[in-house]
């Protein structure tokens, strides 16, 4: 389908605002973005503070009967998002499920969330600055000296990425997956990993399940597949 990029100066969330649309009937290939956001929102309900310069943006994919699984445009919005943030001098790296980690800080992350039968995939970029005093080293693209990319111009390519990488997702996993794994920390990076109502859990990076499972190495040997939890390299 063909591409649609909506700004608005401000709005609440850009996904919120998908949600809406995609009740609406919206197909896939629209993207809306916002200067502003007053109310963001990150992974695991984390708030995203948006101010101006920064890229907030979300669109939606509407899943197919013989498509992948859902979760795994996860994996698809994270090598999207790397092509599009190497395109524009960053060399970041992919950390499980989505975010993006440039020299150890978080550049950029990815919210999915099912409504109906649409997946909204939300992406935030730190593109001219980034947040203080978080549980986790941050970073943007102007802090780390390579500028700050028009968001206008920086979802132009991202728009462009995700949706060619949406079509090999559903032609099959297997591509996106072995992009993912390419372009992620290298294997045996030490992770602390929190679990949902569990105590953390540390181990060495054991690469991706073939339904996209972060594999995890634990101390005594063992391979812990992670389906949902937050991430952190040490």
């Amino acid at each position: 389908m063909p591409l649609e990029i909506r700004t608005v100066a401000r709005t609440a969330s850009t996904n919120a605002d998908m949600i809406l649309l995609a009740a609406d009937g919206v197909g896939e290939g629209v993207w809306l973005r916002a200067e502003e956001q007053s109310a963001g929102r990150g992974r695991l309900g984390r708030d995203w503070v948006s101010p101006r310069g920064n890229l907030y943006a979300s669109t939606l994919v509407r899943p197919r009967s013989h498509d992948p699984v859902p979760a795994t445009l996860s994996l698809v919005a994270a090598v999207a998002l790397e092509e599009t943030l190497r395109g524009w001098g960053a060399d970041a790296v992919i950390k499980w499920p989505n975010d993006l980690v440039l020299a150890g800080a978080k550049l950029s992350g990815v919210l999915l969330e099912r409504s109906g039968g649409a997946v909204i995939v939300g992406i935030g970029v730190n593109l001219a600055s980034h947040p203080e005093g978080l549980d986790r080293p941050v970073t943007s693209f102007a802090a780390a000296g390579l500028g700050a990319p028009d968001p206008a111009l920086f979802i132009a390519d991202l728009a462009e990425a995700f949706q060619r990488w949406v079509a090999i997702w559903r032609g099959g996993l297997a591509p996106v997956r072995s992009r993912w794994l390419e372009r992620a920390h290298p294997l045996g990076t030490p992770l602390a990993v929190r679990l949902p109502g569990a105590a953390p859990v540390e181990g060495l990076f054991d690469g991706l399940s073939a339904d996209g499972a972060l594999h995890l190495r634990l101390p005594s040997g063992d391979v812990q597949a992670i389906h949902a939890g937050d991430v952190f390299m040490i």
